[in-house]
Formats: C-alpha cells, structure tokens, sequence
C-alpha cells in the first residue's frame, strides 16, 4: 500500500509539471499565424508510417540510421511495458498485462532484446558524441549546453535502458528462488541471471524494486525534461511529420491578398469572391518576428533534431557561408522562449525592441539561401526551412525594400521597363542592328 501511495504522488506531479509545460507551449502556440490548414489525412497518415515509422530518411546513412531506427522501434516497443508499470503502480499489482497471454510473451521478450540493442546504441551515440567529433554536430548554433543537453538525454536513455535489463533480471532470479510463477519471455536477461543465483530471495527482491523503482522515475523525471531538451522530437516527430507539407519540395506558396491585387491588376474585368463584411486588418507582408510565423513553423522548432543533416547538405553551407538551416530553425524556438512569456503576459503586440530578423537571423544568412532544398529534403522529420527563409525575405523586400542590391535593380527594371533588363521596351533589339543576314 505504500508503495502505491509513493508512486500516484509521483505520477501525479509528474503529471501536473507536464501539464503545465503543454499548457504553457499552447499558450505560445496562440501568439502564432493560425494560416496553416489540415487536409488530406489519408496522405498524411501514409506519409507519417513511411518517414516516421518506417524511418525512410534516415537508411540514407546505412549504418547509424539502423541503429537510429532500432531506438525508436525499440522504444515503441518497451513503451507498452511502461505502461503496464504505471497500471501495476496504481493498482499495486504485478505484470497484470500477463492476460495476453502468448502476445505478452512476445511484447515482453522483444522489449527484453530491444533494451540490450538500445544500451549498445547510445554507447556508439555517446564515443561519436565525445570522442569522434563528428562535423554535423558542431556549428555555431551547437553551443556547450547543447552538447551538455545531448549527452544528458543519452545517458538518461542508457540509464533507462540498464535498469529495465536489471529489473527483469532480478524478477527471473528472485522467481526462481522463491518458486514463484514466471510470467513473460526474457531472451536477454534469462542469460544475465545465473549471475546473480548465490544472491538470497530478498536481496533480490529488494534489487528487483530498486531497478522498477529507478526505471519508472527516470521515465517520470524524462518525460518532464524532453520538452526543454533537444530530444523533445521522442514526442513530436511523428506528429510533426503527420502534419507535413505534402506539396513538392520547390513549390512556394503566393500570398493570396498580393496575389488577388495584381489579377485585378492585370484584368480589371476578372470576377473574384466578394469581399468579407468586416475585412480583418491587412497583417504584415512576411516574417520579421516569431509571432509572424505561422503555428507549424513553431512546431518545427521544438520537432527539431538538431542532427545536422540540414545543414550538412547545405551548398551554401559548404562553400563557407553563414547560412546553416539548422539554426534557422532553433532560432524560432529560442526567440519564442525569450519573447514568449512576455508576449503571454503583455499580449501579442509586446516589443522589446528585438525581433527574430536581425537579432537572431541575419539577413546576409538569408540571402545566402539558393532555395536548392536539399536541406528539407534530408530532414528525417520533413521540416521546411526554406518557406520561412522566403518568408523573412518576403517582409525584407515587401516591408524594408531592403533586398540586394541586384534584385532591388531587378524590381525597378519590372516596373519601369516591364522586364528584368534596364533597356526599354522600344531598345530591346538594337543590339541587332548591324548584324548582317546573308537572304540568300
């Protein structure tokens, strides 16, 4: 009984800080473009089995994306016998999923060879972490904490991993001592037990609670840091791909107040849709700051790995330039945490005389962008960085006229000549005139 009463207060302030943290990003969520619509749930459910499940993206690197792909398979996995412990701590019962018979055999034993593949996974994580310096994990972006916040997550991960080994070893052994009934499959620990065979029956029942104890509150206490850790994409990855763009990379989307203005432009006559009653306030043209960006790219922004794959494939990148998408997209999320809880309390209209553009993205990283999309292309999750990189241009040439040189000349051209060129209609083809043509 006490045991019980120890774990519901732990499950519930579990519960009551995670429901604070969701609240809270709701809250942020609401000072954000409402723009981005769902449809074509069919496609995207497809979509999310494919990239999210199946981890299509990341076998482009065969080796670390198996082992990638076996964690979270793993983990999807071990996630149902977490769930039974948080029924057996309520309820103070023991494996009460063992109804299922000859399917809890086969969900216990491959959570048992999954935990052993998962530990030796995040020891290869962590040497390439520490000790290998891969180049996609440094950047300026990377900073110390973020390396410290890797390494904390992965080791959490291992932590979870050799406890959930040791409490199904102990539960061997101990029923084996003590003549008790076994229930599950244990293909891994089965192995691991005779080690322990000298200890007596309550030893190993106290190092059997030990592990179940240390197991199930570091799930507490994981649950509770992901949402402020890079690996808050264990939670949003999957969603994060089930909402998706499913247009082809490349295709940007118009802004559909512009585009209206110049069809009526080009063909007075046209019939468009009547106007609404009360037509909102015109907002502004792009993105300068976080509240201009629509809910999906915030979305990203927590989704975001930080893997680097982005930025790796990057061609500006590559040839040394400042661009890096990666940071791109963690910029959203920390000019948000900053701006947020301010926004929150002041309402959406707050300034502190800072802004995403400038402050956080530069706008020489911006037009540095060839929009190539090779960066959402290798993004295991589908995150879109170049529809905010076009977004923040948007404002800097509609809102700033503040564009290159080159393509300031380019507009003026347009609307002085009707053509990128700085000739005139009428000159176009002087260039032609003492060109001689052989008529016969």
């Amino acid at each position: 009984m006490e045991k019980q009463i120890v774990f519901i207060l732990a499950l519930l302030l579990t519960l009551g800080i995670f429901a604070y943290t969701v609240n809270r990003l709701l809250a942020y969520f609401k000072l954000t473009r409402q723009d981005y619509p769902i449809r074509k749930l069919g496609r995207r459910f497809s979509q999310m089995m494919g990239v999210a499940i199946g981890q299509t993206k990341i076998f482009r690197r065969p080796v670390i994306g198996l082992l990638h792909a076996l964690v979270f398979w793993g983990f999807l996995v071990i996630l149902i016998g977490s769930i039974e412990m948080v029924v057996d701590g309520i309820a103070g019962s023991e494996r009460i999923f063992r109804v299922l018979g000859v399917v809890y055999d086969v969900i216990i034993g491959a959570g048992d060879v999954f935990a052993l593949i998962i530990a030796v996974a995040i020891v290869v994580f962590l040497v390439r972490r520490l000790f290998l310096h891969v180049k996609r994990f440094s950047g300026i972006e990377m900073d110390h904490k973020k390396h410290v916040d890797a390494n904390i997550a992965l080791t959490l991960i291992l932590v979870l991993m050799i406890s959930l080994l040791g409490m199904n070893t102990f539960y061997i052994q101990h029923a084996l001592a003590s003549g008790h009934e076994l229930h599950g499959v244990f293909p891994v620990s089965r192995l691991m037990a005779p080690w322990f065979a000298s200890l007596p029956a309550d030893q190993l029942h106290l190092w059997h609670e030990i592990n179940w104890w240390v197991h199930i509150l570091v799930i507490f206490f994981f649950a509770n840091y992901l949402p402020y850790s890079k690996h808050f994409h264990v939670f949003l990855s999957v969603p994060n791909v089930f909402l998706s763009r499913l247009d082809p990379l490349g295709k940007l989307y118009t802004m559909e107040n512009v585009k209206k203005e110049v069809q009526m432009m080009m063909d007075p006559n046209a019939s468009f849709d009547p106007p609404a009653e009360e037509e909102e306030e015109a907002g502004r043209f792009g993105v300068k700051d976080v509240e201009d960006v629509s809910w999906k790219t915030y979305f990203d922004s927590l989704a975001c790995t930080q893997c680097g794959r982005c930025t790796a494939v990057c061609p500006a990148n590559i040839t040394g330039k400042k661009l890096s998408p990666r940071k791109i997209i963690m910029d959203v999320r920390e000019r948000m945490r900053e701006k947020g809880p301010m926004m929150v309390k002041h309402g959406r209209d707050y300034d502190d005389n800072k802004s995403l553009l400038r402050d956080y993205i530069t706008e020489q990283e911006l037009w540095a962008c060839t929009l190539c999309n090779a960066c959402a292309q290798e993004c295991p999750i589908n995150i879109n960085h170049p529809s905010l990189i076009v977004e923040m241009r948007r404002y800097l040439v509609m809102e700033e006229s503040s564009g290159p040189g080159d393509l300031n000349a380019i507009f003026s051209n347009i609307e002085n000549n009707g053509a990128p060129w700085q000739y005139s209609q009428e000159d176009r083809m002087e260039w032609a005139g003492d060109l001689y043509i052989n008529e016969s």
